[in-house]
């Protein structure tokens, strides 16, 4: 342990610049405008996983993004650790929001990060994350301490729902057999209490498109006798939730997985203040489904969200217009056993089926994914435990994300192999929101716990 504490202080400064180049190519999958740059990422991690010492590394050719490919085999007869990682951003908007450009890194001393963070867009979702893989790796390189095999898999296409992964890992079944797949792209309780990521929500996401009139009206000649489509998108949306902020479209909640009272106890054991959720969010008070708490409702429980609303005019000054069409997106984040397909046929089905006659809906399938879930009993998440426990000092705690990791559900579907969520970022990182963040703290953590799962996975699997 002293020996990797040692690596990583005395590389420190250069794992940070190495961080901090990549940090600076805005590798923006969802826009067409960055292509060139998120091909010149994958350039980039394909280079540091050579210059770490894998043996064999190579870009390989998707529908898509290239996905960052290599191996380091010392016998054959040894367990395999297959890595995933993305090398791919959410976009910056808001720019105006930042504190400091989304793709200029700056470290900056936090409340919560006391030694510093890393401002940046990706720099904690997920190329700080994916990035401590690579260094833990070169340590054990380094220091001929790697234990068993291991593979990377470092995808562009996460950010916009991993089509060409699940191609990629439909033809490549035998280059990427494995014993476990090890993720960091997940968080954390806090700096002092570590924590595993056992369960992740599904997602269905799809756009909706309301016509009314075959153009702008002039609201005044036709206001009050036309359907206006914003209202009518505004309404239809609204009777989405009832009164108990239960999702009203049927059939929603028939195959979702209920907890049992034990379980939830034990969700209940991880520190949690209401009041610092509260401040830390500048609200005053929370808002969510009856008769489930904070840590239920953002877990264990389906949801669904507005993502975004337009429609009409939204420029300078008045314009008295009624807009011809009106559009929102919307996510469903889902539970084990919703099946993301059938649930966006739900939504389609019902938001036809309430619309009034006087407008035209079409809904418009984006992407989704299926749930996880990950037993506490398997020999990835006991090593997982036990690194936790010697960098930390304390046993780390199981908890269920919010959030939505699609492809983990289809490695075990067509790797066959479990899935390990190391994440080392905080609720508090504001990934996916302007001044996305990630903690030195953090960064050389994982480097640290990282190659203590190796060899504990290692050495339970003998």
């Amino acid at each position: 342990m002293e020996n990797i504490k040692q690596y990583v202080q005395e590389n420190k400064e250069r794992f940070l610049q190495e961080l901090i180049e990549l940090l600076k190519i805005p590798s923006v999958s969802a826009d067409s405008a960055y292509a060139h740059d998120v091909i010149m990422t994958a350039e980039m991690v394909k280079s540091s996983l050579e210059k770490a010492g894998c043996d064999f590394v190579e870009l390989c050719e998707t529908p898509g993004y290239p996905i960052v490919y290599g191996e380091k085999i010392i016998d054959k007869n040894l367990p395999t650790v297959l890595v995933y990682g993305h090398y791919d951003v959410q976009p910056a908007d808001p720019v105006e929001l930042w504190t400091s450009p989304p793709f200029e890194p700056v470290i900056k001393t936090t409340d919560i990060h006391p030694e510093g963070a890393i401002f940046a867009r990706g720099a904690c979702d997920d190329k700080g994350q994916m990035y401590m893989h690579v260094k833990a790796f070169e340590y054990m390189i380094a220091t001929n301490t790697l234990p068993c095999n291991v593979k990377f898999m470092i995808e562009g296409e996460e950010e916009v729902g991993s089509k060409s992964l699940g191609w990629f890992v439909e033809r490549n079944q035998e280059k990427l057999a494995n014993d476990v797949i090890l993720i960091s792209d997940t968080g954390m309780i806090s700096n002092t209490q570590p924590s595993i990521t056992t369960g992740l929500r599904g997602l269905s996401y799809v756009e909706v498109e309301v016509t009314g009139p075959n153009r702008d009206l002039h609201s005044g000649l036709y206001g009050g006798a036309v359907a206006n489509p914003i209202n009518i998108l505004t309404k239809m949306i609204a009777s989405l939730h009832d009164e108990n902020n239960h999702i009203t479209i049927p059939g929603f909640y028939d195959n979702v997985e209920e907890l049992s009272v034990e379980e939830r106890a034990e969700m209940a054991k991880a520190p949690f203040s209401l009041e610092k959720y509260k401040n830390a969010l500048a609200i005053e008070d929370v808002h969510g489904e009856t008769g489930y708490v904070t840590n239920e409702r953002n877990s264990i429980r389906p949801t669904l969200d507005v993502n975004g609303i337009w429609g009409g005019y939204t420029g300078e000054g008045a314009k008295t217009v009624i807009a011809s069409k009106a559009f929102a997106k919307i996510s469903m984040r889902l539970v084990p056993n919703q099946d993301w397909e059938d649930i966006t046929e739900l939504f389609k089905n019902h938001f036809e089926s309430i619309a009034p006659k006087s407008v035209k809906v079409v809904v418009k399938p984006h992407h989704g994914g299926q749930g996880y879930v990950t037993p506490i009993d398997s020999v990835g998440y006991r090593a997982a435990n036990k690194a936790y426990t010697e960098t930390f000092g304390v046993p780390a705690i199981p908890v269920r994300s919010g959030g939505s990791i699609p492809i983990v559900a289809l490695f075990e579907k067509e790797l066959k192999s479990k899935t390990i969520l190391m994440g080392f970022g905080l609720d508090s990182d504001a990934i996916h929101s302007p001044n996305e963040h990630f903690g030195v703290f953090n960064y050389l953590k994982g480097i640290e716990t990282i190659p203590l799962f190796y060899k504990y996975f290692t050495e339970m699997n003998k």
